[in-house]
């Protein structure tokens, strides 16, 4: 046989296989029907695993390929059962009903920031609220309790670092607090190395900042042989400076905080890598999806099953989606168990995106819609400049 004629075989292969799965996909739908009546579960884990091992015993010379082409018939026609049942119905609902209007628009929102005033969160929060009163707390527990308890109606803290990576204790504090990631804020990052006046490179032996912010700045710690000694927060650094009069200490935080602070800048761009930015959030109780909203955060765990992982990111390119992000944590009180955070380009108001949450909401055995929210992009000198 020619090239040609191979290339006919399979497309004449192809129209049956078609035609099998529609018809495989319409007995799923059946399924639906007979479950919802019963009142059975969409996911059946025990007969899944039973046709997959039979698959790949009877797959001859291709075990692995026929196993990825039934596990993807499956999840497709679990999804579509979902679709049709209404599942995730709690979450498709909230969605739903979520709150719409622009940040921009609440004028009279009191935001909460981890520091105190030319923290780089404070410099973060002022770019999307200009007009709200912002109020400091020392650590990022403090800003969460803080809206928690409706002291602030809104967070903003810092979640990530093009260097240091991401900020794990704020991932942390979104599952235990259960709050909606509403908005973000791209900021560039300039640390000075501050001191009081009279201080030098030379004089100094120790230098306080956040650890995010001396993880940022090895080069400069090392160049000045001074120890590290971490701060709740850049800010809260140089007022400790600033209090204690000593030149042999410094600090690692905004050109703002050292001008608020009487300090001088002993140096600039301090960072190790230029194009140093971090990305902060705006955390809140309710759900808020703005009308552009165009990124969604999720958070979840996986089946102990081969392939888990492999499986539940093909359902978003399957939709046509863009992941952005995704990285694991360890589970709390749990042993080698991982939840992973993710991030996607989308709108939960989409249908296709909407169905997909709330299929996955059903299948997963642990599944947090973090927020859809619009997405920031680097712009402007850096913060501090």
């Amino acid at each position: 046989m020619n090239l040609e004629e191979v290339r006919k075989e399979i497309d004449q292969i192809d129209e049956e296989m078609l035609a099998l799965f529609l018809r495989r996909m319409d007995a799923a739908a059946k399924v639906a029907a007979i479950k919802s009546k019963s009142g059975q579960p969409i996911y059946n884990e025990k007969r899944e695993q039973e046709i997959l091992q039979e698959v790949t015993k009877k797959a001859g010379a291709y075990p692995a390929p026929a196993r990825i082409l039934f596990q993807t018939m499956m999840d497709v026609s679990r999804a579509l059962q979902h679709n049709l049942l209404g599942g995730g119905k709690a979450l498709r609902e909230q969605i739903q009903d979520a709150d719409d209007a622009p940040l921009q628009s609440r004028l009279d929102a009191v935001v909460a920031c981890p520091g105190t005033e030319g923290s780089f969160s404070s410099l973060a929060a002022l770019k999307r609220f200009p007009k709200s009163p912002l109020r400091f707390y020392p650590q990022f527990y403090d800003v969460f309790e803080a809206v928690e308890k409706g002291e602030a109606d809104f967070g903003v803290v810092p979640v990530e670092n093009s260097t240091a990576g991401s900020v794990e204790e704020v991932y942390d504090l979104l599952l235990k607090h259960r709050f909606f990631i509403v908005g973000e804020e791209m900021l560039p990052i300039d640390h000075c190395l501050c001191g009081v006046p009279g201080a030098s490179l030379s004089s100094v032996k120790r230098i306080y900042s956040h650890p995010q912010g001396l993880n940022q700045c090895r080069g400069t710690l090392a160049q000045c042989h001074a120890e590290a000694v971490s701060c709740a927060n850049t800010a809260i650094a140089a007022d400790l400076v600033a209090k204690e009069g000593d030149p042999s200490i410094a600090a690692i935080c905004s050109a703002q905080a050292a001008k608020k602070n009487g300090l001088v800048i002993l140096k600039r761009q301090a960072q190790d890598i230029g194009g140093n930015t971090t990305r902060f959030i705006v955390i809140s109780r309710n759900l808020i999806i703005e009308p552009e909203a165009d990124k969604i955060s999720l958070s979840f765990s996986l089946p102990h099953v081969t392939g888990s992982l492999h499986r539940t990111l093909s359902r978003f390119a399957a939709c046509g989606l863009n992941l952005t992000k995704i990285e694991s944590r360890p589970m709390e009180n749990s042993r080698f168990e991982y939840l992973f955070y993710l991030d996607f380009a989308g709108s939960a108001r989409t249908a296709d995106t909407l169905s997909l949450l709330c299929a996955l909401s059903g299948d997963l055995p642990e599944f947090t819609f973090l927020g859809n929210y619009t997405a920031r992009r680097e712009s402007g000198e850096a913060a501090g400049a």
